[in-house]
């Protein structure tokens, strides 16, 4: 049997949560935009996961929550770090990660490339070919408003990292892209036999 101690960890939804909170308390609001906009790069959750982790979480005691009153508007509850939780994430953190795995359909469709309609699958790399371009403009315009001189203090060191790999990925992506509609072959015309080659002759 394996050991789970020697397995390494799978990142659940919690871990991603308490990564986040580090930064600051947040409404489950606020960590779902958090999510959208960063670290959901990497690791995707919808808003309805992330309120009920955060209630997982709280649960557990990793996170606590506060309500704050407002006026005019309903209150809110915002989530804050325990100690327990830094401890839980450190502890997550030690172990070793595991490489992503990739499941891709249109890499499938490349491996039995005399199989398919070339049309179709030409379509698909240009629509792809314009959402790694429109991330990777994300990636290079988050990175000039947020670290304009290319540094990056300690806590904000590994988001900048971070950034520089999805530019690189999103880089690469594209420029296969590029090349895959460069050498894909157009649709060859149909090939239609003759009327005439199919008919019989006639006796006379």
């Amino acid at each position: 049997m394996r050991d789970p101690k020697m397995e390494s960890p799978r990142v659940a939804l919690g871990d991603a949560i308490l990564a986040c909170l580090t930064e600051s308390p947040m409404t489950g609001y606020e960590l779902a935009k958090t999510f959208d906009a960063s670290i959901g790069f990497f690791w995707k959750a919808d808003h309805q996961q992330i309120y009920r982790e955060l209630n997982r979480l709280r649960d557990r005691g990793h996170v606590e929550s506060r309500e704050v009153v407002q006026t005019g508007k309903p209150n809110k509850l915002v989530y804050t770090l325990t100690d327990e939780g830094k401890a839980a994430l450190r502890h997550w953190a030690a172990r070793p990660s595991r490489p992503a795995s990739v499941k891709d359909d249109l890499l499938v469709r490349m491996f039995a490339l005399d199989n398919v309609d070339i049309e179709p699958l030409r379509a698909d790399v240009m629509a792809r070919l314009e959402h790694h371009r429109d991330r990777l403009a994300r990636y290079e315009r988050i990175i000039s408003k947020r670290f304009p001189d290319g540094t990056a203090p300690p806590a904000d060191l590994g988001k900048l990292l971070n950034l520089r790999l999805g530019v690189r990925h999103e880089r690469a992506v594209v420029e296969w892209c590029e090349e895959a509609l460069e050498v894909l072959p157009n649709s060859p015309p149909a090939t239609v036999t003759p009327i005439e080659s199919g008919r019989r002759k006639r006796k006379t």
